[in-house]
């Protein structure tokens, strides 16, 4: 009776022991199958394979490359999110590292680089024909100066001859360089019977002819912005300081030449753009 009691408790014993066992060599054998390596050309093919079947990175370029389980993406995707997609889709069982060395080359970064060069170009067209309308204008601005010059000096002419028939005579400025003297107009004066003579410039003094002058610059569009001095000796009017173009150079010239009393202008002005 004993020995049957002992040879059942070592049946259930045995019983007990064997589930144990059986789960010790499963786990041994999934540990050897978790452990086990995977081949490089492998994972590559796998990898390459997911990346290909992609609907957001069909299109682009990219290469796998496998090392000791360690994955290196190369090529061009359009954006970040498509770069994150294939560093995602690259690590598969196996792979214990990826390295991400894909370039973004964004479609809207191409088309903003491409307007950029568009609108440089805009700017240099732009600038070329401003440059043009410029030297136009300048071209024009010096033909209407030399213009008013001349109209001013035939203005002089006039004014000398009409000096002369009223009885005043005026120097000739070569003869006066030369002798080194300061061209002045004869006593003015008509003849009032045979042998009587009049004065009739006798309030026409410098310091007249110098007020008449300057206030005939006042309010001369040509003049606006200029900075003229108005000096008068003996009928000799000098004019200095500057002007906004040769326009209003020759403007004042011949407005200080026609000026009642003037003999001669002395032209000392200088040409800069009203600031």
């Amino acid at each position: 009776m004993k020995v049957r009691n002992f040879i059942g408790a070592m049946a259930v014993a045995g019983l007990a022991l064997a589930p144990q066992a059986a789960l010790a060599q499963a786990s041994s054998t999934a540990g050897s199958t978790t452990t086990a390596k995977v081949d490089d050309s492998a994972l590559k093919s796998r990898i390459e394979t997911r990346l290909k079947n992609s609907a957001s990175l069909k299109g682009d370029d990219i290469s796998v490359d496998v090392n000791n389980g360690v994955v290196t993406l190369t090529g061009t995707v359009h954006s970040e999110a498509q770069s994150m997609r294939a560093r995602s889709l690259a690590k598969v069982t196996g792979v214990t590292n990826v390295e991400n060395k894909l370039t973004v080359d964004s479609k809207t970064t191409r088309a903003m680089d491409k307007a950029g060069d568009k609108t440089d170009k805009a700017i240099d067209k732009s600038a070329a024909k401003t440059d043009k309308a410029i030297d136009k204008s300048a071209s024009k601005a010096d033909k209407a100066g030399e213009k008013s010059a001349s109209t001013a000096q035939k203005a002089g002419h006039k004014t000398e001859k009409v000096l002369e028939k009223a009885g005043i005579k005026i120097e000739n400025d070569d003869k006066t360089a030369k002798s080194g003297t300061t061209g002045t107009a004869s006593k003015p004066a008509t003849k009032k019977g045979k042998d009587d003579v009049i004065d009739v410039d006798a309030n026409i003094n410098d310091a007249w002819i110098t007020t008449k002058v300057k206030s005939n610059f006042v309010n001369e569009d040509a003049l606006k912005g200029s900075d003229i001095n108005v000096d008068t000796n003996n009928h000799v009017v000098t004019l200095k300081g500057t002007v906004p173009s040769a326009a209003g150079r020759a403007r004042a010239v011949a407005l200080a030449k026609s000026t009642k009393g003037v003999t001669r202008v002395v032209d000392a002005l200088t040409i800069a753009p009203a600031k």
